[in-house]
């Protein structure tokens, strides 16, 4: 005859049970958050070290080498000034944020504004469909499509700022889509019912209250693309032209801090001036890329809903 166990045990036995998982899950968690914050500290550590050793080092003047466009590191006197790459990467971001952000505003207004729920089901899927191509497929179809048609019908050699910024724009849309589709998507019902109450039609409504509400997570959604499209490197590589020159129109060539790092990076020798000095490039996008995330967190404070 089976021995029957109380219940009071079973019960003791259960949560004991629970009480393993959870800190077995509490412990499996909390070594995944230990992991990112100690890579992302040697990260750091690592970067800032070989970033600064141009300048304690090996004697790179910091002030000519961020305000001097001058990079000829093969001279008898080499100079070694990043200026060029600091314009170009700043100009392709700005450019393409430019571009990008109006088109992926507009597409999130009329996802959840404006198209019926099949009409999302739609276009959602495609937009994160853009996400999912490599960069080097932008950038080939750049070279092959889009810097031809520059040189026909606007002019220039093709390559330069031009169609560095249109890929970057297309390559930073779904980003910017579908972090500002979330963002009008989880603002309160009562917002449009309120607006439409007393009397707003639905255009007013867009404008004079949902994109007021939402424009601390839609300047969030641009930022991030532009965090996105300052570090990216091939695509850009393949049609800015990667010229040392400072550009002085959209239709010249240029180059950006993570172009010249791609370039450049192979051939040189561990532990030379111009790769310490390329090691400091590396810095600074760490340094802007800090920066990003400290204006998206501080966007990210402003929401009020």
């Amino acid at each position: 005859m089976e021995k029957t166990v109380p219940a009071s045990k079973r019960l003791l036995k259960s949560s004991k049970t629970k009480m393993n998982g959870e800190f077995r899950g509490r412990m499996l968690v909390t070594l995944c958050a230990v992991i990112m914050i100690a890579a992302t500290i040697a990260i750091t550590i690592f970067l800032g070290t070989k970033g600064l050793q141009a300048f304690f080092k090996n004697g790179v003047n910091p002030i000519e080498f961020l305000t001097s466009s001058d990079w000829n590191p093969l001279k008898e006197n080499p100079e070694y000034g990043a200026l060029t790459f600091i314009v170009g990467s700043f100009a392709v971001t700005v450019l393409s944020a430019i571009i990008a952000a109006p088109l992926g505003i507009g597409a999130a207004i009329f996802m959840t504004e404006i198209a019926p729920s099949w009409g999302r089901k739609i276009l959602q899927p495609i937009v994160e469909l853009l996400v999912g191509i490599p960069s080097v497929v932008y950038g080939f179809i750049g070279l092959t499509v889009l810097v031809p048609f520059v040189r026909s019908h606007i002019g220039g050699l093709g390559f330069g700022l031009l169609s560095g910024t249109i890929v970057l724009s297309v390559m930073i849309l779904p980003t910017v889509t579908t972090i500002a589709t979330d963002a009008m998507a989880t603002l309160p019902k009562n917002l449009r019912e309120g607006s439409l109450a007393l009397g707003a039609t639905r255009w007013q409504t867009i404008k004079k209250v949902l994109i007021p509400a939402a424009l601390p997570s839609l300047l969030t959604a641009i930022v991030l693309g532009m965090a996105r499209a300052f570090g990216e490197a091939l695509a850009v590589q393949m049609v800015i032209g990667n010229s040392r020159d400072l550009p002085t129109s959209i239709l010249d060539t240029a180059a950006t801090l993570t172009t010249i790092i791609t370039l450049n990076m192979g051939n040189t020798t561990y532990g030379s001036v111009e790769n310490n000095t390329l090691w400091s490039m590396g810095l600074i996008l760490l340094i802007m890329s800090f920066g990003f995330i400290l204006l998206i967190r501080y966007l990210a404070s402003r929401r009020k809903l």
